[in-house]
Order: structure tokens, then C-alpha cells, then sequence
């Protein structure tokens, strides 16, 4: 089963988004809240439901750490950790 976890990185499969690329902030039940850094950012989140979004296999240890140890994350640190994985694979 898939994991969602916070800093993980997702893409968006439905919805006005469709195709973006975000981070993972926060899990609940049903719902992934989401930042891309730009239009949506850390102190605005974006809530989607867990079947409108596919999990990728990466992440940032550093997000990951810092968003399950209660530290701050910067919209600064998404774009960068997002632009990083686009460059590596251009085809997403």
C-alpha cells in the first residue's frame, strides 16, 4: 500500500492541478495537504484527497525531518527540493 508521508513527493492526478507536482505537509484520513511552494505554499495549503494524487518514490530527507520533528519548512526549500526533481527526470 502506498505511503503517504510527510515530504514525500506527489503528483496531481485530478483536478485544475492536474499534473503539478507538490510536497506532502501533512496526512489525515482521507486527505494530503499539499505546497508547491509557488501558488501553494506552506502557510496555504492545498487539501486533496489521497486518490487524486500518485506518490513518487523520492522525498527530502531534510523535509521529511524537519516536517515530522515539528521544525520549519520554507516555500524556498520546496521549490528548490521540486525544480531538482524535474531536472532529473524531465519527463514527469
Amino acid at each position: 500500500m502506498a505511503e503517504y508521508r510527510a515530504g514525500r513527493l506527489v503528483k496531481s492526478l485530478a483536478g485544475h492541478d492536474r499534473g503539478r507536482l507538490f510536497i506532502i505537509l501533512k496526512e489525515e484520513a482521507e486527505y494530503v495537504y499539499l505546497a508547491d511552494g509557488k501558488t501553494r505554499t506552506v502557510t496555504k495549503p492545498k487539501r486533496k484527497k489521497k486518490k487524486h494524487v500518485q506518490i513518487s518514490r523520492t522525498g527530502d530527507e531534510v523535509i521529511m525531518e524537519a516536517l515530522t520533528g515539528g521544525g520549519a519548512v520554507t516555500d524556498e526549500q520546496i521549490r528548490y527540493f521540486i525544480r531538482c526533481c524535474m531536472k532529473e527526470n524531465p519527463g514527469r
